[in-house]
């Protein structure tokens, strides 16, 4: 076999590969504890926006000063955004504390 045929033979399997795959988005959203209900309510309008394109929304919850004593609004908050995104997604990690902020990621469903 001609190793020039053998090369694009090669590179065709590569791009007909390539043609098929799917890029995945991360799309983060950054909130507050203490959040107001419209605020929340922008954040999550805008949640079920990147689910309905298909993007991963990733939630990033900040903690200032005394905030951290509070992690329990935040985990609250967080919950409140998964029952509210429960028809339209699911959670892939749920939320966990690192440092001073909490996050999560929820993916579309099929």
């Amino acid at each position: 076999m001609d190793y020039g045929k053998y090369k694009y033979e090669v590179q065709k399997r590569k791009n007909e590969a390539k043609k098929n795959q799917k890029v995945v988005n991360i799309k983060e959203l950054k909130i507050r504890p203490a959040i107001d209900t419209h605020d929340y309510e922008v954040k999550i309008k805008q949640a079920k926006k990147f689910l309905a394109q298909g993007d991963k929304v990733k939630f990033t919850m900040r903690f200032k000063g005394r905030e951290m004593s509070a992690n329990d609004l935040g985990s609250e908050v967080l919950n409140r955004i998964i029952e509210d995104l429960d028809l339209v997604g699911k959670v892939d990690s749920a939320p966990k504390l690192e440092g001073r902020q909490m996050s999560m990621i929820i993916s579309p469903e099929k």
